[in-house]
Formats: structure tokens, sequence, C-alpha cells
């Protein structure tokens, strides 16, 4: 008996691996000789289309059948327009991958734009990388720690439905800090300027990994800036080093703090790729695999290094479970969340 048994243990075994190698096979073929395309849903040259041109050069070769992989750009409502062509348009084939702000993921939920897709049904291959926010403010301004800035204004730049704004914003509402903000800015680059001539003493929502690339002379011992909180659920493992405090320790309640946590998890996917809700399981196991692969190729990881570009991927079935979660919050959450999020001018 006991024979027999492992007999059909090791048919199940071999059937097993025959269906998975089939399977393999058939991704192979239908991938061979087409072309992938990444729809960016920002502007040329900004950092998503930096990524996503990164990532088009060395997933081919991760993809089964190595197509070639294109990018295009597709701006337009916060990404929402780029995430409407993966949902409705595009064809849903596993040849369109959408590479759009983590934001436009949270927006039917919390946001005031009305969008006629559900992010909570696409098929997430995974981000690029968890990104960690943070609020900065000038050496020589008053404020200099974040407990500073509970009892203490500081003036700090912001750009209209962006992440500068609703950081702040956030904080103010949950935790009452005394971020003073000045709207109009058009994007982090003028942000950034302002601050350097002291135009405005501070800022929130700039991505850590980002802001430490680009500006790196501003955090050394002679730098002008000073890190005062990470907005996100864990941190980053550089920022946790240097002491450097999260928003949500400063809650005075779970409720404050679930606010918080329901809002600073989309940061763990900053840079999500995914596909639509009726792409066939085989390919978005392969696009997923491909993409990890991508991910951690050392040649990838070396090029992506000596560009500046932070690579801390995490996983698409990972990314699924934190959107998951998300949409699962309640309505009560979910209209706390929105209200905290409410501009302030």
């Amino acid at each position: 008996m006991t024979r027999w048994k492992h007999m059909l243990a090791l048919a199940g075994l071999l059937a097993l691996a025959s269906f998975r190698a089939e399977a393999q096979d058939a991704v192979e073929r239908f991938y061979k000789g087409k072309t992938v395309t990444i729809l960016v849903g920002t502007s040329a040259g900004g950092g998503y289309d930096t990524y996503a041109r990164f990532i088009a050069r060395f997933m081919p070769k991760h993809i089964p059948g190595n197509p070639s992989v294109v990018v295009t750009d597709m701006p337009g409502a916060g990404s929402n327009t780029a995430a409407l062509n993966i949902y409705a348009t595009a064809p849903k084939d596993g040849t369109w991958i959408g590479a759009i702000f983590a934001g436009a993921i949270l927006e039917p939920l919390i946001g005031t734009t009305q969008v006629h897709h559900d992010p909570s049904k696409f098929q997430y291959l995974g981000s690029a990388n968890d990104d960690v926010y943070v609020c900065l403010a000038r050496r020589d301004a008053e404020v200099q720690t974040f407990e500073d800035a509970l009892s203490r204004p500081l003036i700090v730049g912001a750009s209209m439905a962006s992440s500068s704004a609703d950081f702040a914003s956030m904080l103010n509402h949950v935790l009452h800090t005394q971020f003073k903000q000045v709207i109009g800015y058009n994007g982090s680059r003028p942000i950034m300027l302002s601050m350097e001539k002291g135009e405005v003493q501070g800022a929130c929502g700039f991505a850590w990994p980002s802001i430490n690339v680009t500006n790196p002379n501003w955090f050394g011992p002679d730098g002008i800036m000073r890190v005062l909180v990470q907005t996100h659920i864990k941190g980053h493992p550089q920022l946790n080093a240097m002491h450097i405090p999260l928003a949500r320790d400063f809650a005075k309640s779970d409720e404050e703090r679930a606010i918080m946590d329901l809002y600073f998890s989309h940061t763990s996917f900053g840079r999500p790729y995914l596909v639509a809700p009726d792409v066939p399981k085989d390919r978005v196991d392969a696009l997923r695999k491909a993409f990890m692969d991508t991910m951690t190729d050392p040649e990838f990881v070396t090029e992506a290094r000596k560009a500046g570009l932070d690579i801390d991927a995490v996983d698409g079935l990972e990314v699924q479970r934190l959107i998951g979660k998300i949409y699962a919050a309640s309505p009560d959450l979910i209209g706390k969340v929105k209200a905290a999020l409410k501009p302030e001018f």
C-alpha cells in the first residue's frame, strides 16, 4: 500500500510539473514577437517616467518569450486618465501595463475626483519602491523638531491637490500641528527652490528616497534642511537609524493612529505597476515574476543606483493585499480620513 501511495504521489508531482511547463510554454508562445507597453500616468521626464524607462530596458529578458517593452506617457487627472485607459480601453491580454501614482489608487475612496474605474480590481505586478514621505524644516526656522511643530507655526510650501498639501493637512487635522501652507506652487521643484531661498521654511509630503538623492547637500552637517518626521507606518531604515520619529507615534488615540495609518499605507506601494482585471492569470503570474526578477537583476540594480533611483521593490501579491485591506476599511474610518485631508485654503 505504501508503495502505491508513493507512486500516486510521484504521478501527481509529474502531472503538476507537466501542467506548469505547459502553462509556461503557453505564456512564452503568447509573448514571443509581441510588444508590451508600459503606460505611465505622468508626463515625460518625471520620476515615474524615468523608473518605467529603466524597467523597460531590463524587463524583456525576464518575460517568457522576451517581448520588446516600450513606454508611453498619458498624463491627466493625477494618473486617473491612464488608469482608466488600462481598465477599460487598452487590450486586456497582458500586453499593456499601467504605471500610476499611488495616490490615484486611493482617489475613489478619499478624493474629490470622480473616476470610472475600480482600483481595487486591478491586478498588481508590484511596486518599484516603498516610499517614505517626510516633513522638512530649514535649520534657521524656529521649528527644529516635530514637537516644536505642535506648538509653533512653520510656513510650508505646497501644490494644490498634491502630497505636499495632503500630508500637511493630515497632520494639522489629526495631530494639530501648526503647518501654515502657502499654496500655488507648480510642483515639487519650485517648492524646493523656494525653501532654498528662504521664502518658505519647509515642506511636507516629499519622498525621502528621492529628495535625499536629488539634494544630498541639504542634509549633511552643514546642510540647510532638517527632517522633522516620517509620515509612514514603519519608516525608512536610514531615517530610523537617525532617530527621526514617526508621525503615528504622536497619536493620542487609536482612532488618530488608524486615520493616519490608512492614509500612510499607500506610500508602501510608492510606484505601482498593474494590469487590467481581465488579464489571464498565467500571464499575470509571469509578469509578476518578471517584475520582481527585474527589480533584483544585478545589472538593473547597478544602473538604477548610478542614476540615483531608489529600488526597494514590493511584490505584486503584497501590493494586492495592502490595497485589499485599504478598500475593506469601514465607511466611518474612510470618512474621517477624507475629512482630515480637507484643504485648508
